[in-house]
């Protein structure tokens, strides 16, 4: 088993020509499970100073994110690949690429393969023109075998200038909270019941494989209710919040037989996982993993729920619902959609294929058909007793 050292912050620079675009201090420790030839093991490690940008790094452009990718040791590669929505800029995809022949680092390891781990939920996240800072320890989970633990963060993607910004987005964990005592009051008043929001606004994200041609499509209106404690109550609250469109990214990948669809606002990730049943030609939402750090939150939420088994329809074809639907991830998690509609395969022509729709949205059209059905009815039943009426009414006449 490695031995733990104590990690030392460490700068890394990426630039286009005379200018930075990426400008990244930090330090990492590594823990990583892996099997040796008695058993199992855990190499635990730091960045070391030795660690440099690895060429691959890019500033970016057109379709291609900003990225900075770490190389070190026996052939380690860390990479963290940048989002922006105009607005804030985030870590979107963290990478991991460590060599088990590392005798060094892995000892006794069974295996001498490269392994490449990675994850679309991060919580590092700031507004543009600010420098990222948190100081605290901040651990992220690549797999159930990966984690890292990252400390003194000060970093910043799409610069403008050669230095970090003096103007900082702090994470949660480095902000302190005071607290007052609570002022006496004479009357003991009741809160107010929260009041819910409103419907959300209906989002459109799409998803474009290497040549830039759309291959997931989802237009849908996002509510997640999430149950946990208050900061501010000291006790447990269910809080619902809706996905706010204009400030949400969305990036992903496409592939059979899954497809992902990674949400991000602010604080809040969110991750959509579909399956498609080769055998049946059927696909459906297969798993949900959500990460949330709210302001009333405790502590950060993480769930996750990869055995669902919601919207399902048959490839080919667009899965639609615009009735609100509720999806219940786990107890303390589910999501309601608004105005539904989703092709996470098979898209051709960047649209949405002829729709299937849920069976809310059939039952919806077939009441006012059976209501309809049953007003004519009425209506021919009155009209032939009418008629049947009138009939006797002149037999009963005799001419003198």
């Amino acid at each position: 088993m490695g031995c733990v050292f104590a990690a030392h912050a460490l700068t890394f620079e990426v630039t286009d020509g005379n200018s930075t675009c990426i400008k990244a201090e930090l330090s990492a420790n590594f823990s990583i499970s892996y099997n040796t030839t008695n058993g199992t093991s855990v190499a635990r490690f730091v960045l070391p100073s030795s660690a440099a940008v690895g060429s691959s790094s890019s500033c970016g452009g057109g379709d291609v994110p900003p990225e900075l990718v770490v190389m070190f040791g026996a052939g380690h590669t860390l990479a963290l690949m940048f989002s922006s929505d105009g607005l804030l800029y985030r870590v979107a995809n963290m990478s991991l690429q460590y060599n088990l022949s590392d005798t060094a680092t892995f000892p006794q390891s069974s295996s001498s393969r490269i392994v490449s781990v990675m994850t679309n939920v991060s919580e590092i996240s700031a507004r543009l023109n600010s420098t990222y800072r948190c100081l605290s320890s901040m651990s992220v989970s690549l797999s159930t075998e990966v984690n890292i633990t990252f400390s003194d963060v000060r970093m910043e993607a799409f610069m403008n200038r050669a230095n970090l910004s003096t103007n900082e987005s702090v994470c949660s964990a480095d902000q302190t909270v005071t607290t007052t005592a609570p002022t006496p009051s004479p009357r003991t008043t009741v809160a107010p019941s929260p009041v819910p929001p409103p419907a959300p606004e209906r989002g459109n994200y799409t998803i474009t494989n290497g040549n830039g041609t759309a291959c997931l499509l989802a237009l849908m209106g996002l509510q997640l209710n999430i149950t946990h404690h208050s900061k501010s109550l000291n006790k447990t609250v269910s809080e619902v919040m809706n996905l706010q469109p204009n400030r949400t990214t969305a990036s992903g990948s496409c592939g059979v037989p899954r497809a992902t669809l990674v949400l991000s606002e602010d604080l809040t990730n969110l991750t959509f996982t579909f399956t498609l049943n080769l055998t049946t030609q059927k696909f459906y939402l297969s798993a949900v993993n959500v990460s949330a750090f709210w302001p009333d939150m405790t502590d950060r939420f993480v769930e996750g729920n990869g055995s669902l088994n919601f919207l399902q329809c048959s490839v080919g074809r667009s899965y639609m619902c615009s009735a609100e639907q509720m999806l219940a991830v786990v107890p303390t998690f589910s999501i309601n959609t608004f105005r539904l509609q989703l092709q996470p395969f098979n898209v051709t022509a960047n649209r949405f294929a002829a729709a299937e729709e849920c069976r809310v949205d059939q039952e919806n059209m077939l009441i006012p058909i059976i209501v309809g059905a049953a007003l004519a009815g009425l209506v021919l039943i009155i009209l032939i007793a009418y008629l049947i009426g009138r009939k006797r009414t002149h037999a009963g006449y005799q001419t003198i």
